[in-house]
């Protein structure tokens, strides 16, 4: 009976995953393109481009915005660059474009709110796009953006770019990191009313100007590592609608060429996920290896009830993971590697943390990023 009741346990978990109400691994969120208009008059939104280090991708990023329509108004704040991201937005030949100097970053800023903080000043449009500097968008999103925030009534519109997957790296945890950024928060938790669960993309996020200046600017959320979800969160707070998705319709263009490059990425924010409680690490943890681990585990029991009931739990886990894969246009056989993937995950995770009470911070574009200040 010992070895069923573990078996069970491991069952129960993915049965309760499978089942919750708001359906946390499916793919029902998703917002693409409509029909391209060249024509189409975007006046009302300004564009605000924080960029550090981008002079690889911020011509592509400008370019395709020019596609979108006429009389965009677009902000490139240049982050203290050291690549020539200046002078490469300059000469991009983008219409309605004004490229800002950085000041330097003060204390207890985060490099990107700091700079949109300062490309917020020159906004005097009723819409405001945030957008990353390493961002493709294709012909139609935008208006699907604003058409989308004023159909539902919502004042604010995120969709989580389409990550690069063309490595092994990529393929291995991109679509994994979508899977569990759902699992954490729930796109139809966090696009209803309630105020508990908030999310946003940070890569691409269409709000009313004046939700901005109504949370107290930028400035509010200065020191958030996972800014994007602060701004959500802060938005739903005075009452108001956000909503996030999914699309194939916003790429972004960032590489990730090692496991270095990734394991940089997550653990620049994991901990301060778990805001920074060891209890909540230990605890995430036990389940982490509990949910991916005891139904493999359980497929070697001696008793073959506790074997069946294993292999349904191993099942409803590979099942959880395929919509993202598909959704992502990869290979379903990923999915037997999520014990692994989610272990990986975890040991990010576990990094972040170490990182913290070793007080070195984690690395990101020449910066280390610490809960108490940025160096």
């Amino acid at each position: 009976m010992y070895w069923i009741y573990l078996a069970t346990i491991g069952a129960f978990f993915w049965l309760v995953i499978l089942f919750l109400p708001w359906r946390p691994w499916d793919i029902r969120e998703v917002m693409d393109s409509t029909p391209a208009c060249p024509d189409l008059d975007l006046s009302d939104i300004t564009v605000l481009i924080p960029a550090r280090n981008e002079a690889e991708v911020i011509a592509t990023t400008l370019s395709t915005l020019n596609n979108q329509g006429h009389d965009l108004a677009m902000v490139v704040v240049d982050d203290r660059s050291t690549d020539g991201t200046f002078a490469v937005a300059q000469a991009s030949g983008v219409q309605n474009l004004r490229v800002i100097s950085g000041e330097p970053l003060p204390a207890e800023w985060s490099g990107k709110l700091w700079a949109l903080e300062q490309g917020f000043r020159h906004v005097n449009t009723p819409l405001a796009l945030l957008l990353d500097a390493d961002i493709e968008l294709r012909p139609g999103i935008v208006q699907a953006l604003r058409q989308k925030l004023e159909e539902n009534h919502l004042q604010l519109v995120s969709v989580m770019a389409h990550l690069r997957m063309v490595n092994l790296w990529e393929r291995l945890f991109m679509p994994a990191f979508v899977y569990f950024f759902k699992m954490v928060y729930p796109f139809r938790l966090s696009n209803s009313s309630s105020t508990r669960v908030a999310a946003a993309a940070g890569g691409c996020i269409l709000l009313e100007t004046r939700l901005i200046e109504e949370i107290g600017g930028f400035k509010a959320i200065r020191n958030e590592l996972i800014d994007d979800c602060a701004l959500a969160k802060r938005v739903k707070a005075l009452g108001y609608r956000t909503w996030i998705g999914l699309t194939h319709s916003v790429h972004s263009l960032r590489s990730y060429e090692d496991l270095a490059d990734i394991w940089n990425m997550v653990a620049r924010t994991a901990f301060c996920q778990l805001r920074y409680s060891a209890i909540l690490l230990a605890g995430t943890t036990i389940i982490m290896l509990l949910v991916f681990w005891l139904p493999i585990a359980g497929l070697f029991f001696p008793a073959t009830i506790a074997k069946i009931i294993s292999a349904c739990a191993l099942a409803a886990m590979i099942l959880s993971y395929l919509p993202a894969l598909k959704f992502y246009g990869q290979s379903r056989s990923w999915a037997l590697l999520l014990p692994l993937i989610a272990t990986l995950y975890l040991a990010m995770t576990w990094s972040s943390a170490i990182r913290f009470w070793a007080g070195s911070g984690s690395p990101w574009k020449g910066r280390f990023y610490r809960p108490d200040k940025k160096v």
